[in-house]
């Protein structure tokens, strides 16, 4: 499932935005940045984004503005003393007064703002700021997947519909039937006896009577109209249904093969081509479901 949302905010004057960015994964993977600090917060983001996805490759990034100095601007004493020292060693060589004040509090690092130390009841309420972004940001996400699914959902409507279809098909074709398998398999020993007259037409009917047993795909039409209603069921449930559809899928895709491998007949043989084709692209689409 893909999907892309954001959400923005400030909390005592700090810039917090949120992004999450989905691709599709058949299952969940999680991928937190978060600025250095906050680590303590990916457990439970993790937690959160576990309740409301199942699948997708999720990257999960925090974005932190540096905030408000905070503290007294306070007098750097090593870094002034130093500066005297090499004002007077200069003034000693070439002459001069020594530096104003003024110009001695323009050098960088003289004086300092001192950033101060948040309590804990500031880091505890920034969390619960950034979690409550972090869940607007999730609804975003769930949101945009939702119409996706959708979208995602009415396509494998059609593709069930196709494998129905192609499924009664093959219950039509005449070449599927237990008599035209017999008369080809009949015209078949007849042109062995012809060619060979000392084979045991007993055991050389028997063989062909198994023959006709194996070619019979009823099992096979059965199970495939068994799978689609069961598609149909899921989809009509809604909800995380990626996987089950998914195992499905793969179950389609065992009796097409089977179909395919039993049939004698080139109708039935195209439509079991027709059939995997159906199924693959049922696959195909389902990996876009959450």
């Amino acid at each position: 499932m893909t999907g892309f949302a954001r959400t923005a905010g400030t909390f005592h004057g700090q810039g917090w935005a949120w992004e999450l960015r989905s691709v599709n994964g058949r299952s969940l993977d999680l991928r937190l940045r978060l600025p250095p600090g906050l680590d303590g917060l990916e457990a439970e983001v993790r937690a959160r984004a576990g309740k409301r996805l199942t699948r997708g490759n999720v990257t999960i990034g925090l974005q932190l503005e540096a905030g408000a100095a905070t503290g007294r601007v306070r007098l750097n004493a090593q870094v002034l003393d130093d500066v005297l020292a090499i004002a007077e060693t200069i003034r000693a060589r070439v002459g001069g007064p020594l530096p104003s004040a003024e110009a001695l509090m323009a050098v960088r690092g003289v004086i300092e703002a001192g950033e101060g130390t948040p309590s804990e009841a500031d880091r505890t309420a920034l969390q619960t700021a950034l979690l409550a972004g972090f869940d607007a940001a999730l609804d975003g996400l769930v949101a945009m997947r939702r119409i996706e699914g959708a979208s995602v959902a009415a396509a494998l409507a059609r593709h069930v519909d196709t494998i129905e279809a192609l499924t009664a098909a093959a219950t039509r074709a005449p070449g599927r039937t237990p008599e035209a398998i017999r008369a080809r398999l009949a015209a078949d020993v007849a042109r062995l006896f012809e060619q060979q007259p000392a084979l045991d037409e007993q055991r050389l009917h028997q063989e062909a009577a198994l023959l006709a047993t194996r070619a019979d795909i009823q099992e096979e039409i059965d199970r495939l109209q068994a799978h689609v209603a069961q598609a149909r069921e899921i989809l009509a449930a809604g909800g995380a249904a990626g996987r089950r559809l998914d195992f499905l899928a793969q179950e389609f895709g065992r009796e097409a093969n089977t179909l395919c491998s039993k049939s004698n007949d080139v109708d039935l043989t195209r439509i079991g081509l027709d059939l995997k084709a159906a199924v693959d692209q049922l696959r195909e689409q389902v990996q876009n479901l959450e």
